[in-house]
């Protein structure tokens, strides 16, 4: 499948039944590619949502990548894994992954991290924060240029993160970004389906 669109990111909620109700939302707008993210639920929870994730996810044609967790991606038998700068050696995350499962890398503001991920194996690199993220407030600020240099010199899809909105990820797009990464705007938004709807429209009307 190929990585382009949204890339809707769990947020921390406790409640199974309510991340599966409004995942399963974002899944009817048209998003294809999700990624598992809780940094506060324990293990055995943890286990319970991938699952539940999952089987969601196979049921909507999507992928599932897990954040952070290679063991859990294995054993809930998810596409793919990402990584932060500080989660582990990328080398030998594809190593466990094997070939055919999805790799991601964050790159923050930096295209040399970005070189060391691709030579890594990496199937995607992200770069943020792109704008004030509720998820990470402190975060240091990327510019949409990075995007553009990215995609000139990586062949690889670019994914953007932090505080992105349908009103504000038109220029992130235009830069070449493949993919934008969002939590807040579709997971607290009041129609998950239509804001989900919303951001899959704006690749849609992109220019070739």
């Amino acid at each position: 499948m190929k990585l382009n669109g949204l890339y809707a990111i769990t947020p921390d909620w406790a409640d199974t039944a309510r991340l599966i109700t409004v995942t399963e939302a974002v899944l009817k707008g048209g998003c294809r590619l999700l990624q598992y993210r809780n940094k506060t639920a324990s293990a055995c929870h943890r286990d319970e949502q991938a699952v539940a994730l999952r089987g969601l996810t196979r049921r909507y044609e999507a992928l599932l990548i897990v954040n952070d967790d290679i063991d859990l991606a294995l054993t809930s038998e998810a596409d793919g894994v990402h990584l932060g700068g500080e989660d582990g050696d990328l080398a030998e995350a594809r190593r466990r992954l094997g070939p055919d499962r999805i790799l991601g890398a964050s790159c923050y503001q930096n295209l040399d991290l970005a070189a060391a991920a691709v030579h890594a194996g990496a199937n995607y690199i992200a770069f943020g924060s792109f704008f004030p993220s509720p998820t990470k407030p402190l975060a240091k600020r990327a510019d949409r240029a990075l995007v553009a240099a990215a995609k000139t010199r990586f062949n690889l899809p670019v994914c953007a993160i932090g505080g992105i909105t349908p009103d504000n990820a038109t220029g992130l797009i235009e830069a070449g970004a493949d993919l934008l990464a969002v939590i807040s705007a579709v997971y607290n938004n009041a129609d998950p389906e239509r804001a989900s709807r919303d951001f899959m429209q704006l690749f849609e009307n992109r220019c070739p």
